[in-house]
């Protein structure tokens, strides 16, 4: 019998797996990669009676490999809060799936463990950008400001090392990444004596110096737009820049797209006051999805710019 624990590589990931070894502590085969790589159930090929825990990718994405799996016999247990599509009815799935936009998969294992491991659950909320969420997980905590801060500091740079088109574009592969964060009870304590904590806050601060320098290519009331560069520093920063131009427009959508040869990667924010169609906006275009308040497109090509600008216009227009 072998497990698996399959997870993606942003801190709401880690995070939700960080609560659930802490809980149920086991060695397993570990398998994620960078934020957007999703559908990570291919990379596994796992015989009867085997036992996976699948933590925030798509259940929609993965449906294919889900149905072999089942049909070889393994065992599922699924968190996640992207769009799922139609649940498979078997025995040997058990989701816990949760879309509403003021959730995120580490709030779902926190329920689901009835809060023992919830610190994690909040480094992980202001990691996705759930600042509200992350502070109502909160309260109870004895948690001081200076403590919510370092939390909150945490979430984004484990948050913002995921990003990128491979892990090259990282500072730290996703399982290394967990690997070392495993050996902290309690995340106060990584901030404190963690030397990556360090490399990680000073190099999002390098790489979003660069990104508040660009003007954005297309601005109204209701939207705005920027490209970046073709480089890995675009790649890391964006869905950190994505999420504090949010946090700071609350009334404006934002789309940050990334130049690839040809094309785009693309990140798009809803509006904060009003947190819906990010997904359904994406899904317009064939690699799109995501959840109603943040959402992305794996490849745009170039020629789709203009359709997908309006789009992004219709979509957020009032």
């Amino acid at each position: 019998m072998q497990f698996y624990d399959i997870f993606n590589g942003d801190a709401d990931g880690i995070c939700a797996l960080q609560q659930l070894r802490l809980e149920e502590p086991r060695a397993s085969v570990l398998v994620t990669g960078v934020k957007r790589d999703v559908r990570l159930l291919e990379r596994v090929n796992a015989a009867a009676g085997d036992e996976l825990t699948v933590l925030d990718i798509s259940l929609k994405s993965n449906a294919g490999d889900l149905k072999r799996l089942l049909g070889a016999g393994a065992r599922l247990r699924w968190f996640d809060h992207h769009a799922a599509g139609e649940l498979p009815q078997h025995a040997n799935l058990k989701a816990f799936i949760d879309t509403a936009p003021d959730i995120c998969t580490s709030l779902i294992v926190d329920r689901y463990l009835g809060g023992r491991q919830r610190i994690w659950a909040v480094v992980a909320a202001f990691g996705d950008n759930l600042h509200g969420p992350a502070q109502r997980a909160a309260a109870g905590l004895e948690l001081d400001a200076a403590d919510l801060q370092r939390l909150r500091e945490l979430g984004e740079c484990m948050n913002y090392n995921a990003y990128g088109d491979s892990v090259e574009d990282l500072h730290y592969h996703p399982a290394d990444l967990f690997e070392i964060v495993s050996s902290y009870r309690d995340p106060r304590d990584f901030v404190e004596g963690e030397p990556v904590f360090e490399v990680l806050k000073n190099a999002l601060a390098d790489d979003l110096d660069r990104a508040r320098a660009l003007a954005p290519s297309a601005a109204s009331a209701h939207v705005e737009l920027y490209v970046l560069p073709d480089a890995s520093w675009s790649r890391r920063i964006h869905g950190f820049f994505a999420n504090q131009l949010a946090r700071t427009r609350p009334r404006r959508a934002v789309a940050l797209l990334v130049a690839r040869h040809g094309g785009y990667t693309v990140s798009v924010r809803a509006p904060l006051e009003r947190p819906h169609g990010a997904d359904a906006l994406c899904l317009k275009f064939e690699t799109g999805g995501g959840r109603q308040a943040a959402a992305g497109i794996n490849w745009l090509p170039e020629a789709d710019y203009p359709r997908f600008l309006a789009e992004f216009s219709k979509t957020f227009s009032s």
